[in-house]
């Protein structure tokens, strides 16, 4: 009887390691699909896993994904990634039940941490002015999604700002503008709606130096917020080891949720556009290949360390450009149309525009 009642016990034991994630579900199970209504308007397509047309929202929903991350630029070349696009988008997510997060990138162009260009319209305004120009931008873009119904669930006051924004004026070489712009941000999205949770999006989701010099000063200095934000890609950002003990460490430390805004990780080594990717490794970080099996397994990975953070501080993650598939037109450079698109192995949609199995994997975690 002993010896029936240990075996039973081990079997319990060995399910539960098996499959931690079955333990609660993330908060977050999102996919960043900003390129999405520039590859439909070029004629992208995409499918379910059973090869089944239809819209790439409804098929990440299904599948168990149940937020969405658009970014907005301010006058993009290219008129995509605007508050048009955004509206439409957000009316179309919210239908379907999927909740939203707004990225503010505060430029015309890619916003990171080698640039934060000012938009153009915005470039010889005083630090009074620029102020101004935040607030009035993020009310904008905020205010008309609440007006039709499609209220911002969460904000990005700026994107990977690890040297602050809108540079020179809000480059954190001088915090207190970093301070004043930043704030700006956050209080147009409180006077939107006091719901909407503000974050603070930094890259390099395993430098543990980086976040605590970065958010020990947004302490000194009265940075407003309400959850902490990560880059983390494991080809670039460090072990799946220091990613975890830093996202361990900010929580706790600055005692707010966290939340992992991009992540990918590609599903081939081959090119679908004729533009060379920008991750073309057969395995890129060691024991994970480059293949469906490999994407899937890292992107379970990356979601479980995020669950096991802390008092329960893990929200969740985005995928990264998942519906950015190699769609002539819809390159990266939103002022050359001959440019190519340098992702499309890192989406949740294959060559053949089917889902891919990370899609479900990370709508079960």
């Amino acid at each position: 009887m002993k010896r029936i009642l240990a075996t039973l016990l081990l079997a319990v034991a060995s399910l539960s390691v098996a499959h931690p994630a079955e333990a609660h579900a993330l908060r977050i199970r999102g996919a960043d699909v900003s390129s999405l209504a520039k590859s439909e308007a070029y004629g992208g397509v995409y499918r379910d896993a059973r090869g089944h047309q239809g819209d790439a929202l409804r098929i990440l929903a299904r599948a168990g994904l149940n937020y969405i991350r658009l970014k907005v630029w301010v006058n993009p070349a290219d008129g995509y990634n605007t508050k048009a696009q955004v509206l439409a988008v957000a009316r179309r997510a919210k239908a379907l039940g999927l909740r939203l997060l707004v990225d503010f990138h505060y430029s015309d162009t890619w916003a990171d941490p080698g640039k934060q260009i000012k938009p153009a319209a915005w470039e010889g305004l005083t630090l009074d002015e620029l102020t101004r120009a935040v607030y009035d931008h993020t009310y904008d873009v905020l205010d008309a999604l609440r007006r039709q119904g499609t209220r911002a669930d969460m904000v990005q006051v700026g994107n990977e700002i690890n040297g602050g924004l809108l540079w020179p004026d809000g480059s954190n070489a001088d915090w207190a503008n970093t301070a004043r712009l930043l704030n700006a941000g956050y209080d147009a999205a409180k006077r939107v709606s006091r719901s909407t949770q503000v974050v603070l999006h930094l890259a390099d989701g395993g430098d543990n130096g980086l976040y605590r010099w970065w958010f020990d000063n947004a302490a000194a200095h009265g940075i407003r917020y309400d959850v902490i934000g990560l880059s983390y890609y494991p080809y670039w950002h460090g072990t799946l080891e220091a990613f975890q003990a830093n996202i361990n460490d900010v929580a706790t430390r600055y005692g707010r949720p966290v939340v992992v805004v991009e992540t990918a990780y590609p599903f081939t080594t081959a090119d679908d556009d004729g533009w060379p990717n920008i991750i073309t490794s057969a395995e890129p970080y060691p024991g994970y290949a480059a293949t469906p099996q490999g994407q899937a397994a890292m992107l379970a990975k990356v979601a479980d360390i995020v669950r096991d953070v802390p008092h329960g501080l893990g929200l969740g993650l985005f995928t990264w450009e998942a519906t950015w598939t190699g769609v002539p037109g819809n390159g990266w450079d939103p002022a050359d149309p001959s440019s190519g698109d340098a992702w499309e192995n890192q989406a949740l949609f294959g060559y053949d525009d089917r889902a891919l199995p990370a899609m479900r994997v990370l709508g079960r975690r």
